[in-house]
């Protein structure tokens, strides 16, 4: 057996072992004596939220208390899987909505909650694209809980010390990158440890020159690695790096640690979420508008239609124990209420998928962002939550194979493409 695979093996069994231990005796449905499971990735530099939301439902439940129990987020993406298969299913637990929650559906995994979302009226809470992220198979599976918008978030007082604005163009962005090398300062700055934070910068790449047509192709299979659009996106993304412009601790930093070289002035940006507010705010101490600031994703090709990325997480029901369990559909129910996303959104940095949530709620920056979603033309999962987990893996393969620069493009995407065929294939 290979290391990977046997730590692999190691991890589920670890993970089923610690949930079946906190899992004891939940098949009752008295749950005044055995409260809902929660399972979340929400950890971290990432915790910010979820337990002032579980908190906040408890004391406003008089029937069905909740328990929340936190994964690593890594861990979290290997280790939710090992327990459903082992059938040591917590009853409710978190996801990112897209083709992972899809593969979840079709591999039986999740309940349909069609029936505790047209009770608590949620078409009329959710905005409509919003609500089309929950439906897998013509039916509804997940509960929104957070919306983020990925771009650029930047140390404010770097670029006022430099008289920098932020740039709307890629012709401005260079230019914005180059004075910031030219006063000794990284202007960006990306942690990809663990893979998928560059992935922002192929999907904007691609977004802003092929157009969100050609991705939707791409990630559906119907496209090829070969393409020039994709040729292109690479290109330009060369370009940053022929010219120096990323932070030397690419490879070595995760998403968090990247943000905290924009804090301390080490780096001018990263291309990163929305939850980093949370990060920024919570843990860091930092004050939006004042400290930091955002600014979208600049135009390549001004006949390209925006788009924007960005993953709603949400909280789905396991299949297969939760049949009679009194209050599961109260739980689901509550956490649509306005104050729980309120609770949920000040704490994690996301915005809130409720569409009851009102403007005023929102600090300026959130406000701001609120107004880039309801304007936004087109809205895009993330690669890596917009195609199958199997070719998700590969392609955020080739982002950091690409980002270590030793070895030849052309043969990665030769290569990305003959596996991108077998697992479309299998499909």
């Amino acid at each position: 057996m290979s290391r990977i695979a046997l730590r692999f093996l190691k991890l589920i069994v670890f993970s089923a072992l610690c949930w079946g231990v906190l899992f004891a005796g939940t098949a009752s449905s008295v749950l005044a004596e055995h409260p809902l499971k929660l399972l979340h990735y929400w950890t971290g530099p990432l915790s910010g939220g979820i337990d002032e939301m579980v908190a906040e439902y408890n004391a406003r439940s008089p029937v069905s208390p909740i328990e929340a129990v936190g994964m690593d987020h890594e861990s979290f993406k290997a280790g939710i899987k090992g327990l459903l298969a082992s059938g040591q299913r917590p009853q409710l637990f978190s996801y990112w909505a897209g083709a992972r929650t899809q593969y979840m559906v079709d591999a039986g995994y999740l309940a349909p909650i069609d029936e505790a979302w047209n009770a608590a009226g949620l078409d009329r809470v959710f905005p409509h694209a919003v609500a089309e992220t929950c439906v897998y198979n013509g039916k509804r599976y997940a509960l929104p809980v957070t919306q983020h918008v990925v771009g650029f978030f930047f140390n404010r007082n770097l670029f006022s010390s430099l008289n920098i604005t932020p740039p709307e163009t890629w012709d401005e962005f260079i230019e914005v990158c180059r004075t910031l090398k030219r006063a000794g300062i990284a202007p960006l700055s990306l942690g990809n440890r663990e893979r998928w934070p560059a992935q922002f910068w192929f999907d904007y790449l691609l977004l802003r020159t092929a157009g969100p047509d050609y991705r939707d192709r791409l990630v559906k299979g119907k496209a090829s690695y070969l393409d020039p659009q994709v040729q292109h996106a690479f290109t330009l993304w060369q370009q940053l790096i022929d010219e120096g412009f990323f932070s030397p601790a690419t490879g070595k930093n995760d998403w968090a640690g990247a943000a905290k070289e924009v804090h301390l002035g080490k780096a001018a940006m990263t291309l990163i979420g929305t939850w980093v507010m949370g990060y920024y705010g919570e843990q860091l101490g930092w004050k939006e508008m004042q400290d930091y600031d955002f600014f979208e994703f600049p135009l390549i090709d001004p006949g390209i239609r925006k788009s924007f990325v960005g993953p709603i997480d949400v909280l789905v029901v396991a299949r297969g124990n939760n049949g009679d369990i009194h209050g599961l559909d109260e739980a689901l129910m509550y956490f649509a209420r306005v104050r729980l996303q309120e609770v949920m959104s000040a704490g994690s940095g996301a915005l809130a998928p409720s569409g009851q949530v009102p403007l005023e709620f929102y600090g300026p920056l959130k406000r701001r962002l609120a107004e880039v979603v309801q304007r936004a033309e087109l809205w895009n999962f993330a690669y890596d939550l917009a195609v199958p987990p199997a070719a998700a893996d590969v392609g955020l393969g080739l982002f950091a194979a690409f980002l270590r620069q030793n070895q030849d493009l052309g043969m990665l995407l030769k290569s990305t493409q003959q596996r991108m065929e077998f697992i479309y294939g299998q499909h």
